[in-house]
């Protein structure tokens, strides 16, 4: 049982909630408990490379690794992501998703499945992804899916083929992003008509707004329902992310951590890739492109607070949109009666207390490089 204000699915409540066997059980109100707690859904974070040192792409153990780290700081559910590579090397990040997907380990987030973020990406914007993409068949899609789950399929809609691939992707259950694209408005229309449902970090990696060439950001600004954003205050400034948010109603955060998250500054892989982290961001050595973040969800919800959002708008950017976006609405993202007991507690600084994922309690004072 926990007690104090508690962001449910109708709002703000003032008393406790109960859970047991991994699901909420029920809330009730109480004007009398104090309210000094704040209990939110667990963040859902739908798009991870890496944390504390590991890279997602190394394979084997890492993806259990990533989930133990951004667990600590209030993710209770994610996709571990990959980035452009040889298919071996995609293949072998796969192999070791599976084990995490399929089983959970006790200390970490929930991994639900795959982003595969490249190697179907336009050539001309690939930012920290290194030279090799490759244009996508169904035959390869079908391939890596039955490796692990592909939840998420990041493309550049103009690439030959594409277009064409996006009904069959989504006919197998994949949410398809649109990113890292030098594609136009209409392209990126096109692909939403097709069934396209998001874009990969909005305004990163694809050709921008002008009011006589909207671009693939006038596409999403116009036309998307769901996006995502990096709120790390480096990717994007407030004031686009505010923008955003306006113009998208269900834009929703994710962290693209590296490995850099979570650990000194310093010089970490990011898949075939060298990043240096430095001042809170994270570049690519040779170059100045930003190369995913050292964000974590819980810094997220500050700075999204910070930027004038109220705290309820945060969560739900967090939490229930991401949930919403994979279907799972019912299940997570959301406090009521029945959903997964995801769950973090923080203090009136949004500090995280405490998380709990389908039920369990997460050691907060867990570290170390695997």
């Amino acid at each position: 049982m926990l007690q104090g204000r508690i962001l449910t699915a109708q709002g703000w409540l003032l008393g406790r909630l109960f859970f047991e066997h991994g699901r909420i059980q029920r809330l009730e109100e109480d004007a009398s408990v104090a309210a000094d707690q704040i209990i939110l859904p667990g963040f859902i974070d739908l798009h991870v490379h890496g944390g504390e040192g590991v890279d997602i792409m190394r394979g084997g153990d890492a993806a259990q690794h990533v989930a133990r780290a951004h667990a600590r700081h209030g993710t209770t559910a994610m996709l571990g992501t990959t980035m452009t590579a040889h298919a071996a090397e995609i293949e072998r990040a796969l192999q070791g998703l599976a084990g995490a997907i399929a089983q959970r380990d006790p200390a970490g987030a929930r991994v639900l499945g795959v982003h595969l973020e490249g190697p179907f990406l336009n050539h001309r914007r690939l930012g920290a992804q290194p030279p090799l993409v490759v244009q996508a068949t169904l035959e390869g899609v079908q391939r890596l899916h039955a490796i692990a789950p592909v939840k998420v399929l990041t493309l550049a809609p103009e690439v030959s083929g594409h277009l064409a691939l996006i009904p069959a992707l989504c006919e197998m259950g994949i949410r398809v992003q649109l990113g890292h694209s030098a594609g136009t408005y209409e392209d990126g229309l096109a692909a939403l008509q097709a069934g396209a449902a998001g874009f990969t970090h909005l305004f990163n990696g694809m050709t921008p707004l002008n009011h006589r060439d909207p671009g693939m950001v006038g596409a999403a600004l116009a036309h998307a329902e769901f996006a995502e954003l990096i709120p790390d205050l480096h990717h994007v400034h407030p004031g686009a992310l505010r923008a955003a948010m306006r113009c998208i109603p269900k834009a929703y955060g994710v962290t693209d951590a590296t490995a850099a998250t979570g650990m000194p500054d310093g010089e970490y892989a990011l898949g075939l890739q060298r990043v240096m982290k430095c001042f809170g961001c994270v570049r690519l050595v040779l170059g100045d492109s930003l190369a995913g973040s050292a964000l974590t969800m819980d810094q997220a919800l500050r700075n999204l607070v910070s930027i004038g959002l109220d705290l309820a708008d945060a969560s739900r950017r967090l939490s229930q949109y991401p949930a919403e976006y994979l279907g799972l609405q019912d299940e997570r993202g959301i406090l009521q009666a029945g959903a997964w007991a995801d769950l973090v507690v923080m203090d009136a600084e949004l500090q995280v207390r405490n998380v709990f994922v389908e039920g369990s309690a997460i050691d907060l004072a867990g570290s170390g490089v695997a």
